[in-house]
């Protein structure tokens, strides 16, 4: 048994609506729910990913030490995560960081330059980022 609604048109024209294209309906809204759903999980996954207040990061920093980055530290300076991931970094930990490319002013060089933060270059700097 087919069950049928009547609801007004546009027109004030009685239009048949079929139970068909009610469940098409319901089950386009109930898809849109779902994909809105999965974006906001997405976009607390990517801040969960992110290192949180108190933790660090560590890098193999070769003969020079590891690598220990501080979040903390950058925000204590007033800048925002989003300063430098993506525009600088990818949101995802890892990546393959030289001196060489800092030097040039890539990744981490970006800033330190000696104008904006302590310059990477300097050989005087190198326990503010290496740990032994």
């Amino acid at each position: 048994m087919t069950v049928v609604c009547y609801s007004q048109s546009e027109r004030g024209k009685r239009m048949v609506v079929s139970t068909k294209s009610i469940i098409k309906e319901e089950v386009k809204m109930k898809k849109t729910v779902v994909a809105v759903v999965v974006l906001v999980i997405v976009a607390f996954v990517g801040s969960a990913l992110a290192v949180p207040p108190g933790k660090t990061v560590e890098f193999a920093g070769g003969s020079a030490g590891k690598v220990v980055f501080d979040g903390k530290i950058h925000a204590d300076k007033g800048l925002k995560c989003n300063d430098c991931h993506t525009k600088i970094f990818p949101m995802k930990k890892g990546g393959k960081y030289t001196m060489a490319d800092m030097n040039a002013g890539k990744n981490c060089g970006e800033c330190h330059n000696g104008t904006k933060a302590f310059k990477s270059s300097d050989a005087a700097n190198c326990a503010k980022c290496h740990k032994k």
